[in-house]
């Protein structure tokens, strides 16, 4: 479909009958006539080779094909009325934006939850969609503005995108609370005598641990290597393993799966956690408060 062909007038017809699900109600929304809805539906249908809508009981049904390109539909329309209006504030109280924010396990867990429940009292009807990242396209959909913003450790260096600290971490290791062999403290030599259950790395990059471990000629038992931080304190709460997370993350499992937390027996740097966004969507006043209210959110983790 070559949108150079397209008379974009047709996507605010059938934006109007996908909402109403009614010609006559779609018309009287757009102050146009009801043949001039009834011949854009036409139009459109042809164009796209589905005929979109049909007759039902309750009204104007959709069919698969509109279903699928409503909401890219509505958030286009959306964003052209931005610009077209050169808004600056942003009701956040009646807004019903959906925003897609990109996470590993410790946004997911640390972050988002909190700060959703925050959310549905101060905004109700804004959404979010929470997607798994890294990924290889990332950087391009933040560039189209299929991905809002990322929760990561590393910045992305790349011209044209922003990033801020939202909070600063440390590392915990978790063992179960009847570990034979690990009491209150856990000594460097106990440390590296027991099996570790690690997150796998990312490509080109050695973990903080054994980063330290190395540089004193030191290594780890790496006993299994799983791809989700949340695998790590399942498997320890049944074994004898250690597994080592980020301090908050640390607290949650090991409340929830009643593990002990212990102080890692090395001197490693604190770490920041980031909040990513490209620098198209800096003057976007809905992005611009949904950055600014989980940045503040994140200071008070």
């Amino acid at each position: 479909m070559n949108l150079r062909s397209l008379d974009l007038n047709l996507l605010l017809v059938f934006d109007a009958i996908y909402a109403e699900r009614s010609i006559s109600r779609a018309a009287s929304s757009l102050h146009l006539s009801q043949p001039t809805v009834s011949n854009a539906l036409a139009r459109l249908r042809l164009r796209l080779a589905d005929p979109l809508f049909v007759r039902s009981a309750r009204g104007m049904a959709p069919t698969p094909r509109a279903k699928a390109l409503a909401e890219p539909v509505r958030r286009a329309l959306e964003l052209l009325e931005r610009g077209l209006r050169g808004e600056r504030g942003f009701d956040f109280a009646l807004s019903d934006r959906e925003f897609v924010i990109a996470v590993e396990d410790y946004g997911e867990t640390v972050i988002l939850p909190r700060f959703i429940d925050w959310l549905a009292k101060a905004a109700p009807n804004v959404r979010i969609r929470i997607r798994p990242e890294p990924a290889a396209l990332l950087k391009a959909e933040m560039r189209d503005g299929a991905v809002d913003l990322a929760l990561d450790y590393f910045k992305l260096p790349d011209v044209g995108f922003r990033s801020k600290p939202l909070l600063t971490e440390t590392l915990l290791s978790l063992t179960r609370r009847a570990h034979p062999s690990v009491r209150e403290q856990l000594s460097l030599e106990k440390f590296l005598a027991l099996r570790h259950v690690v997150v796998a790395p990312r490509p080109s990059a050695m973990p903080m641990i054994d980063l330290a471990l190395a540089k004193r000629g030191l290594q780890r038992h790496i006993a299994v290597t799983v791809p989700h931080f949340l695998s790590m304190p399942m498997m320890v709460q049944t074994s004898d393993m250690v597994c080592t997370l980020p301090r908050r993350m640390a607290h949650l499992y090991a409340d929830h799966f009643r593990l002990k937390a212990h102080a890692v027996p090395l001197r490693l740097p604190q770490f920041p956690v980031y909040l990513i966004w490209h620098a198209s969507a800096d003057d976007d006043a809905s992005h611009q408060w949904l950055r600014e209210q989980l940045i503040a959110f994140c200071q008070q983790l």
